[in-house]
């Protein structure tokens, strides 16, 4: 057995990041003490004041520094859109990508009753809350595809009846540019499924 040490402590915290296996770690911890300690050392301090300082927004979920997000206190965003995403990462790919100019509201996951997330893990009482609050004309979900998003999306429509709000859902399908042969069944399938009229 190895005698523990701080080389292998840091090895072993770096590797509770995605996609970071033990070499990946290794060759890290590595590159950060033999060729850039000041890196390493900002990289200590950001962590710290992220775990420290960073929670959830209390209006929409997603992760700030802040008890309301930035975007929640903007007064230029069309308050009667609301898009429902899984995770913090989606609103920012979502701002990066489109001209959307609405609020978002973030799950923090999706429906899985064999991994024990139900409604209460998502904060539906605060989503349920948000739609009571404001006046909601279009409620957008943009939830994965998968069986437990496509799941999601359905409770949320449910429960979106309830105010009388315009649900709709982000399209998925063919990616731009993609030419049909290379395109997976399951997602041409649900492309073809999903059409719609040419104006």
């Amino acid at each position: 057995m190895r005698e523990p040490s701080l080389l292998q402590d840091l090895i072993d915290s770096l590797r509770c990041l995605p996609g970071v296996g033990p070499k990946s770690a290794q060759r890290m911890a590595f590159h950060l003490l033999e060729r850039d300690r000041a890196g390493g050392e900002r990289l200590a301090l950001a962590l710290d004041k992220a775990m420290a300082r960073i929670g959830r927004c209390r209006r929409c979920r997603t992760l700030s520094e802040h008890d309301v997000c930035h975007l929640c206190r903007r007064t230029d965003r069309d308050a009667s859109f609301l898009c429902v995403v899984e995770n913090p990462s989606d609103v920012m790919v979502l701002e990066q990508a489109t001209d959307y100019r609405g609020f978002y509201f973030v799950l923090g996951g999706r429906l899985s009753p064999l991994d024990g997330i139900g409604p209460e893990e998502l904060g539906i009482d605060q989503l349920r809350e948000r739609l009571a609050e404001q006046t909601v004309s279009e409620l957008i979900l943009a939830t994965t595809t998968t069986v437990e998003g496509e799941a999601t999306a359905h409770y949320i429509r449910g429960l979106a009846d309830e105010y009388d709000c315009h649900v709709t859902r982000i399209a998925h399908g063919v990616p731009l540019g993609g030419e049909l042969e290379y395109v997976d069944s399951g997602t041409l399938a649900h492309a073809f499924a999903g059409r719609r009229q040419l104006f």
